[in-house]
């Protein structure tokens, strides 16, 4: 597969995982009350904390599942029922964080790394994917596209925390809820096709 197309592929599944929407809406409630100078700081190290999870894993993930002996169908059918079960979480609008974590969200004064970038938009849905894509495109073309994608995705959940939080108050509840829900299908369905794709691998 051309270096274009396995970037093409990685944003489009890696698009829908992270959820850069439903990631706003965690955001603006866990910054409720930070000055605003603040809130763009953490804004932009959230997307710089992606993008460095995500080129991580890209990098090395092959070497973790070497270093483990998991084989590609194997992570593709573990990676498909974690994104799936995430997808259809969104659909039926369950909680993407324990209330634990969201104690300690709200109480730290650094949400950047913990719980945005990990495990609320890079976690372990987004990284199986990066591992999956890497596995199957081992080249050194192919890992930098990945980080490509990567690079657009951290960008784009930066940029829509920094200046989007304002949107959470015009779309209200309601419409952050029905583009969970698309969104959610769509992650849905990319888990089916790991699992597929997985299943088929093995025999």
């Amino acid at each position: 597969m051309e270096p274009v197309h396995v970037a093409v592929s990685a944003l489009a599944a890696l698009l829908p995982i992270t959820n850069p929407i439903g990631a706003l809406a965690a955001f603006a409630g866990l910054t409720e009350g930070v000055d605003s100078a603040a809130m763009r700081r953490q804004a932009v190290m959230t997307g710089v904390y992606v993008l460095a999870i995500l080129a991580v894993f890209a990098l090395l993930g092959t070497l973790v599942l070497e270093g483990l002996g998991i084989g590609l169908p194997a992570l593709q059918i573990a990676g498909g029922l974690v994104v799936a079960h995430s997808g259809f979480g969104m659909i039926v609008s369950r909680e993407t964080l324990t209330d634990d974590e969201k104690t300690h969200g709200v109480a730290k004064p650094d949400v950047s790394f913990s719980p945005m970038a990990l495990p609320l938009i890079a976690g372990p849905g987004a990284i199986g994917v990066v591992i999956a894509l890497t596995a199957r495109h081992p080249g050194i073309a192919d890992r930098v596209s990945v980080i490509i994608a990567g690079v657009v995705v951290a960008g784009l959940v930066a940029v829509l925390l920094r200046f989007g939080t304002p949107l959470v108050d015009k779309l209200g509840p309601t419409g952050l809820g029905a583009l969970t829900r698309i969104i959610g299908f769509l992650t849905l369905a990319i888990g089916v096709e790991l699992v597929t794709h997985g299943v088929l691998a093995v025999k």
